[in-house]
């Protein structure tokens, strides 16, 4: 048997940040996963925002593995076929297997990852044991359990799935290309829905390496023909449901497969027992729509390796009570409120036709209009002050020059 203080189960973005953190606080962990390299998985593909960086960078790992993916520096905001702004941008693309992997070379002594399946966990208030798929068992103070949308080993613990809206929203992903021209004018692009009747919440393209990524978002049924029709017809659906669109960028191709996933949302119940904690999509999972499942987990691994397992580790056993301060972590809840109420206004602003929801679709756009007509007017102001003082030296050396001559 193999003796550890952490068992991680699930190698995704939650328990590969995890195993990197403990390891640098030399923590004995062992993170257990069955891919050495993890395979292509239609999920994160960009980290973005000031608030979602700051909760990365509290992991400690972010400047490492940011460096594995693509900086756009510039998104474009635009609707209805009109340019709104061009804003600085901390966008960083990144395909999720490639995340992983950069997260994963950030593991560390005394941490180390065991590529296998966990096949059998025994909790109780002070060890917890692991049967793996190879036949070896692993003895640890703490299980983590981050395996996502895996349902297996939690309902073996009595850990139920209570689902609050089935396929609440869809993300379809894939990579477009110029048609007629060598490149893309824009360094990034959100470009926001024309008709709430489509259904469509928004389309974000941003670079992954040399390539122009599409991620769009969309509120339909699963079986929805469009969604074949999306899959099959990729530009000329598209067009249909943004037919705006290619004023901003032009003609375009999808050279490659169209990647299609419902989202549900749900939340974990009967998860306060002894010597397990859940963490990211394996406790709660919310829209993709919305970006927050990423600030979730940065929020719930950072919170879990920097403040509770330290203090956890300091006294004698893992009961439930000791483990029920992670869920109650002010931080935590307010991350977990935050991303939920996201996802449930966000839908309603995409797709309702009440007074109040179009008022709000056409304040945003009017937000959007007013703040990049400010950035243009106060780069219009600072373009013109440095056109001046350039102006100004080049007088100044021309007199300058004179002067000498004439001496």
């Amino acid at each position: 048997m193999k003796y550890t203080d952490i068992a991680i189960i699930g190698g995704g973005l939650a328990g590969s940040t995890a195993a990197a953190m403990l390891g640098r606080a030399g923590i004995p962990t062992v993170l257990i996963d069955p891919h050495k390299v993890y395979p292509f998985d239609f999920r994160v593909e960009k980290i973005s925002g000031d608030e979602q960086l700051g909760r990365f960078y509290r992991t400690g790992i972010a400047d490492s593995v940011l460096r594995s993916a693509t900086h756009d520096r510039q998104n474009w905001i635009a609707r209805f076929g009109y340019l709104l702004d061009k804003k600085p941008s901390r966008q960083y693309g990144i395909m999720y297997d490639a995340l992983i992997g950069a997260v994963r070379a950030e593991i560390a002594a005394p941490a180390e990852l065991i590529y296998a399946k966990v096949t059998d966990v025994s909790t109780s208030a002070e060890r917890q044991k692991l049967t793996l798929s190879d036949g070896e068992t692993i003895s640890a103070r703490l299980v983590v359990l981050a395996n996502g949308l895996s349902v297996g080993l939690r309902h073996s613990l009595g850990i139920e799935r209570q689902t609050i809206s089935v396929s609440h929203s869809i993300s379809i992903g894939f990579d477009m290309v110029p048609v007629g021209r060598p490149a893309f004018e824009f360094p990034a692009l959100t470009y926001f829905s024309e008709r709430a009747k489509e259904r469509v919440a928004y389309v974000t393209l941003f670079p992954v390496g040399n390539r122009m990524r599409a991620n769009l978002f969309v509120y339909r049924e699963v079986d929805d023909p469009w969604l074949r029709e999306m899959r099959h017809r990729p530009v000329e659906t598209m067009n249909a449901a943004l037919p705006r669109l290619r004023r901003i960028i032009g003609e375009y191709g999808v050279p490659g497969d169209v990647k299609i996933r419902p989202a549900d949302l749900y939340i974990s119940t009967g998860y306060r027992r002894p010597g397990v904690v859940l963490v990211g999509d394996a406790f709660a999972a919310t829209c993709p729509v919305t970006g927050t499942g990423t600030d979730k987990v940065f929020t719930d691994v950072a919170q879990l390796c920097n403040v509770h397992i330290p203090a956890w580790l300091a006294t004698a056993g893992m009961d439930a009570d000791k483990i029920a301060s992670f869920y109650e972590d002010p931080v935590k809840q307010a991350c977990d409120a935050w991303s939920m109420a996201k996802a449930v206004s966000f839908r309603k602003l995409t797709i309702e036709n009440g007074l109040y929801w179009r008022a709000q679709r056409w304040a945003r756009f009017l937000a959007w209009f007013g703040e990049g007509a400010l950035r243009r007017m106060r780069n219009g102001i600072s373009a013109g002050s440095n056109r001046r003082a350039h102006s100004s030296s080049s007088s100044s050396s021309s007199s300058s020059s004179s002067l000498s001559s004439s001496a």
